[in-house]
C-alpha cells in the first residue's frame, strides 16, 4: 500500500497552516471556557476564603506569613477521639457587659435555713452569694396616653386657657409612638426583616393589624427627614481627606408595566473608622460619583473600575486595591492548587499585607507604620511586579493569569500610592464591609420600591452604617435626634451628624 502523497501546491499549504490556526485556537478557547466553567463551580460550590492552605506554601517552599493563625491551628495534631469523656481546661466564664443595667433579685432562705438547727434561734444575714445572667424582657406593646395639663386663672378669664405644650414627634398625628416608627426602621436595616413580616409579628403579639403600606409611610418620612442629615454628613467627608468608594447594585420597582425591575446602585463612600454616606444612582455611569465628590482633593481609593476615573479635583490621588489584585491571581491559584506561578505571586502579596498586620498588632503610629512600609514593603513590591512581568510573557490569552497580570500591572502605579502615603490603607476591605448589611437586607426586602424612595433609603442606610462604625446604638441615636429634626435650621445639623454626636457625647 503506497504512502498518502505529500501536499506540495502552495494552497494545499496554506489550507494546513489555516487549519492548524483553527485547530490552535479551538484548543485555547476550550481551555479559556474551562477555566470559566470552573470559576463558576468554585464560587457556587467552593469555600469562601481566600487564605492559602499550608500544604501549599511547602510544596513551593513559600514563608506562610499572613495566615498565622490559621496555620498555627492547622500545624496542631488532631485531637484523638475516645468514647471516654477526656478532661480539658476551661476557657472561664464569659464577662458580662457592664453598660446594660442591673436588675437585682434576692432569694430568701427557707424557713427552716432561718432557724438554728443547735440553739434554735433565728439566724441573720451575713451576705450573699452573687451569680449573674443575661436576661430579656420580652417586647410589651402598650398605649401611651398622653395628658397635657391645661390651666386657666379663675380671675382673668378673658385670657382664654392654656396647654402644655406637645413633645416634638417625627410623624405629627401618627397612630405609633417615636419608638415603634423607629423600631420599624431598626429592623428592617440593621436586622433584615422586611415589612410583610413586621406588619405579621405586630398583628401577632399587639393585636393591631397595621398594613405595609403605614408601615412603609414611616420609613419614607424617616428617609426623608434624614436627607439634610446626610447631605451634612457627605460634606464633613469631602471636607477630609481620604476616601474609600464602592458600588452594590439594587432592584428598584419602576411601575413602567414592563414587569421588570431596574437594576440601580448604592454607591458607598466612607472614611476608614468613620462614617459611611450612600448615594442612590439609577446607574453605574461615572456621573455618580463625579457629581457626589465634586472638587474633592484628597485620596480616592477604589477598586479598577474605569468609572473612578477623571473625577474629583485636579489634585484628588486616585489609589486603588491590593485585595481586589490578589484576588485575581487567586482565582488562578482556585483553578490549579499547583499552579507554579500564581500561587507565589499570591503568598508574596500576603506578605505585603503581613506588614500592615504587624504593624496593627504592634499598635504602630502613621509614622511608624509609613517607615516599616519603606523598609520591608518597598522589596516586596520590586518582586511582586518581576514576578507579574514574567507570568503575563507565559500566560495563555484571555486566561485568568493573563487577565490577573493585565489587571495588576494596568494598576500597578496606583497600587503602589501606600509608598507615598502613610495613611493610606492597602486594601478597600473597610469600604466593601460596609455593603454587606445591603446584600444581606437585598436578598429579604429584594428590592426599593421606587425611584423615588432611592434617596431616602439610601439616607437611612448612611446613618445606620456610620452608627454601627462608630459603635454608636442606632435606636439611640434616632430617638435622640429624629423628633423635631424637621424644624431645626440646616446651620445645625452638622453638629448632629454620628460623628459629631460621638465626639461631643465622648467629650462629656
Amino acid at each position: 500500500m503506497s504512502a498518502p502523497p505529500i501536499p506540495s501546491a502552495p494552497a494545499d499549504l496554506e489550507l494546513i497552516a489555516q487549519l492548524k490556526s483553527q485547530l490552535q485556537y479551538a484548543e485555547l478557547r476550550i481551555r479559556v471556557l474551562e477555566e470559566r466553567l470552573r470559576l463558576m463551580r468554585i464560587e457556587n460550590y467552593g469555600a469562601g476564603g481566600e487564605k492559602l492552605p499550608h500544604a501549599q506554601m511547602v510544596l513551593f517552599d513559600l514563608e506562610p506569613v499572613i495566615s498565622e493563625v490559621i496555620m498555627e491551628a492547622e500545624s496542631k495534631p488532631e485531637p484523638v477521639r475516645r468514647s471516654t469523656k477526656t478532661s480539658c481546661k476551661h476557657p472561664g466564664r464569659q464577662d458580662l457587659p457592664p453598660n446594660l443595667p442591673h436588675v437585682e433579685r434576692i432569694l430568701p432562705c427557707t424557713p427552716d435555713q432561718r432557724v438554728c438547727k443547735r440553739c434554735g434561734k433565728e439566724t441573720v444575714v451575713i451576705g450573699y452569694e452573687e451569680s449573674s445572667q443575661l436576661d430579656v424582657e420580652p417586647a410589651k406593646y402598650f398605649v401611651l396616653v398622653t395628658k397635657r395639663e391645661k390651666r386657666a386663672c379663675r380671675n382673668c378669664e378673658e385670657l382664654g386657657v392654656v396647654a402644655a405644650p406637645l413633645p416634638p414627634r417625627i410623624i405629627e398625628k401618627c397612630l405609633a409612638s417615636d419608638r415603634i416608627v423607629i423600631d420599624t426602621v431598626a429592623s428592617k436595616y440593621c436586622n433584615h426583616a422586611p415589612l410583610y413580616r413586621q406588619s405579621v409579628i405586630l398583628e401577632r403579639d399587639s393585636g393591631l393589624e397595621i398594613s405595609r403600606a403605614t408601615l412603609d409611610g414611616w420609613i419614607l418620612k424617616v428617609g426623608e427627614l434624614l436627607i439634610p442629615m446626610v447631605a451634612a454628613m457627605r460634606r464633613e467627608l469631602i471636607s477630609g481627606s481620604y476616601i474609600q468608594a464602592d458600588e452594590t447594585p439594587v432592584d428598584v420597582q419602576m411601575r413602567e408595566g414592563r414587569g421588570q425591575n431596574h437594576q440601580a446602585y448604592l454607591w458607598q463612600y466612607s472614611r476608614p473608622g468613620g462614617s459611611a454616606v450612600f448615594d442612590f444612582r439609577l446607574g453605574r455611569g461615572r456621573d455618580g460619583p463625579k457629581r457626589f465628590l465634586g472638587q474633592f482633593e484628597g485620596i480616592l481609593q477604589t477598586d479598577g473600575y474605569a468609572a473612578y476615573d477623571q473625577i474629583g479635583g485636579p489634585r484628588m490621588v486616585h489609589a486603588t486595591c491590593w485585595a481586589h489584585a490578589r484576588r485575581q491571581f487567586f482565582e488562578a491559584v482556585q483553578l490549579n492548587p499547583r499552579d507554579p506561578v500564581a500561587t507565589p505571586i499570591v503568598a508574596r502579596m500576603d506578605e505585603l499585607f503581613a506588614v500592615d498586620a504587624e504593624a496593627r498588632r504592634k499598635t504602630l503610629t502613621t509614622a511608624a507604620r509609613h517607615a516599616e512600609r519603606q523598609e520591608r514593603a518597598k522589596p516586596l513590591l520590586d518582586d511582586i511586579h518581576s514576578k507579574i512581568a514574567a507570568a503575563r510573557s507565559i500566560a495563555l490569552p484571555s486566561s485568568t493569569l493573563s487577565k490577573a497580570c493585565q489587571y495588576a500591572l494596568t494598576l500597578w502605579r496606583k497600587l503602589t500610592r501606600f509608598l507615598e502615603y502613610p495613611e493610606l490603607e492597602l486594601s478597600n476591605n473597610l469600604a466593601e464591609n460596609s455593603m454587606r448589611p445591603v446584600a444581606l437586607g437585598r436578598k429579604n426586602w429584594i428590592h426599593i420600591g421606587s425611584p423615588f424612595a432611592g434617596p431616602k433609603v439610601a439616607a437611612i442606610l448612611s446613618v445606620v452604617e456610620s452608627c454601627r462604625r462608630l459603635k454608636l446604638p442606632v435606636r439611640n441615636y434616632l430617638v435622640s435626634v429624629l423628633p423635631g429634626l424637621a424644624d431645626l435650621p440646616i446651620r445645625r445639623l452638622p453638629d448632629l451628624t454620628p460623628a459629631a454626636w460621638v465626639a461631643q457625647h465622648s467629650i462629656e
